[in-house]
């Protein structure tokens, strides 16, 4: 596992992973499934692997926080950056901040808080996981206007921000005022665009950010690498291609449910068997399943295809 600070090249090398957790029937770590999708992305080129609301980092335990990281990171390649989660609530922060201390991720992501917060707690709350880390962390802004653009400029001037994981949906996303507000502020370079390959094109030619998360990128890595090494040379035309074929995949993740989709996805493309989720979600129903695996698997085979080109 790669233990450097994290940098801008870092940031940008790499399409940004997010992918689920495998476990077994009685809920306990899958290690031999969760250890061919680590596999499967690094054979892709994919080299930033992020563990956060598609791991259903939300419903872990404490007590169960250090094994699981634990795991991620044995099953890393040298050269591959693996980013765990914490929170979203204060008390876990901090507890999970402990245990984080005691190993050598770079830093970990802090997940969004939905309520109750406020965005000076939230950047007391920042200010203190972080203190507690010895590390900046990474910002995952959900929502809009989710922690004031002033506000996090300060965290950002204060050392404490690694990354933004910047994930608040648009119906447009050309048209974002937040954003915008927050590129004015906020050194760009630290910006990730997080909601997937839908957005990453216009968030990276007209907004200027450095690379982009992805959940489908766990079925097909190839072809996000590929996206992101086109937007890289502004050739948009070209990634507007590839990115066509994870809308499929994209519009059931939107329309049933982004996580619980991605999850089975991974098993349905036959890549790795995901076992169930973590309470308190559930996996996909019978129908919901049946309308995601060909469409799951059309895009395993196009990166497959993909490959052999290359």
């Amino acid at each position: 596992m790669l233990i450097t600070p994290i940098t801008h090249e870092i940031l940008s090398r790499s399409v940004v992973a997010v992918p689920p957790l495998a476990r077994n029937a009685d809920f306990s770590l899958n290690r031999a499934a969760n250890k061919t999708l680590i596999e499967h992305l690094q054979a892709g080129g994919v080299k930033n692997i992020m563990y956060g609301g598609n791991a259903n980092f939300y419903n872990l335990g404490v007590g169960d926080y250090a094994e699981t990281i634990d795991m991620l990171s044995e099953f890393a390649a040298n050269d591959t950056w693996i980013l765990p989660s914490a929170g979203p609530e204060y008390g876990r922060l901090m507890d999970e901040a402990t245990i984080l201390k005691q190993r050598d991720f770079p830093t970990a992501m802090i997940l969004p808080m939905t309520f109750p917060y406020t965005s000076d707690g939230l950047a007391t709350g920042i200010r203190r996981f972080t203190d507690r880390l010895g590390k900046p962390a990474v910002i995952y802004i959900k929502a809009d206007r989710y922690i004031r653009p002033e506000t996090l400029a300060s965290l950002v001037e204060e050392g404490r921000v690694a990354a933004i994981k910047y994930a608040a949906v648009h119906a447009d996303p050309v048209k974002d005022a937040y954003l915008t507000e927050l590129t004015q502020r906020i050194d760009k370079r630290l910006i990730v665009s997080g909601i997937g390959e839908r957005p990453a094109i216009v968030h990276l030619r007209d907004f200027g950010l450095t690379s982009f998360t992805s959940g489908s990128v766990c079925v097909a890595p190839r072809g996000s690498m590929e996206i992101l090494r086109l937007l890289k040379a502004q050739r948009y035309e070209e990634a507007e291609q590839i990115r066509a074929r994870y809308m499929p995949l994209e519009d059931c993740r939107d329309e049933i449910s982004p996580i619980r989709v991605l999850h089975d996805a991974v098993s349905l493309a036959g890549i790795a068997d995901m076992g169930p989720m973590l309470p308190l979600l559930t996996g996909l129903s019978a129908d919901e399943r049946n309308r995601v695996q060909p469409v799951a698997k059309a895009l395993f085979d196009a990166d497959k295809a993909l490959q052999e080109t290359v």
